[in-house]
Parts: C-alpha cells; sequence; structure tokens
C-alpha cells in the first residue's frame, strides 16, 4: 500500500513538474516571439537593415540604408524580383512573418518603414 502511495505521489509530482516546466517553457517562447514588439522602433528597424545586408549580400552597410530609401528601382537599392524571393524567405526566418501574395508584397517590401510596419502589424494581429 505504501509503495502504491508513492508511485501516486510520484506520478502526482511527475505531472506537475512537466505542468510547471511546460508553463514556464511557454512563457519563454512567448517572449522571444514577441520581443521584437517589445523592442523599440529603431530596434527593429536595425534588424531589418541588418537582414536586408546579410541575406541579400548587399554591398552597402545597415547604417546607410535610410528607413525611407526605396528597396526596389534605380532610386534606392536596386533590388530585382529575385530579391524580393529571398527578401520574403528572410523575413519569415528572422521574424517568423510572411508575405501570402506578390500584391501584399508590394505594399509592405517598398522601404525599411514599410517593413517594419507589415512586421509590427501581423505580429499584433497574431497576439
Amino acid at each position: 500500500m505504501q509503495t502504491r502511495l508513492r508511485l501516486g505521489r510520484s506520478s502526482t509530482f511527475q505531472c506537475e513538474l512537466v505542468v510547471i516546466a511546460s508553463s514556464a517553457f511557454d512563457q519563454t517562447r512567448d517572449l522571444r516571439q514577441n520581443r521584437a514588439s517589445f523592442m523599440g522602433e529603431p530596434d527593429l528597424r536595425t534588424r531589418i537593415k541588418e537582414m536586408l545586408v546579410k541575406n541579400l549580400m548587399l554591398q552597402v552597410t545597415p547604417e546607410q540604408i535610410g528607413d525611407d530609401l526605396p528597396l526596389f528601382g534605380a532610386n534606392g537599392l536596386g533590388l530585382d524580383s529575385i530579391d524580393a524571393l529571398e527578401l520574403v524567405v528572410s523575413m519569415e526566418k528572422t521574424f517568423g512573418v510572411g508575405v501570402p501574395s506578390s500584391e501584399v508584397a508590394g505594399k509592405a517590401l517598398q522601404t525599411v518603414n514599410t517593413i517594419h510596419d507589415y512586421i509590427l502589424e501581423k505580429r499584433s494581429a497574431a497576439a
């Protein structure tokens, strides 16, 4: 009988630990996913610029990219359609935000500021 009680307590104790650990994991995961939401706007913009330079192998530094500089076309960074595809993949990997269509991409991927606003919009909608 005592052995059964110990097993019962042990099982209960293990279940409680699993629930506590799971809860702590969920809170940590939520904080990581929403970390950029807690960041100041300049920090998110900096991360966007760093992502652009690194993943698109641009020949400029993040500091040289203005927040309102057009990303596509001759008067901006000069990105093309292949860069746009890579940018969409990079945004999903880096920020967990996808771009569902070319129409949305045309609006969201114009400048660092439009990417910033799009990421914040998607994150707040998901919360």
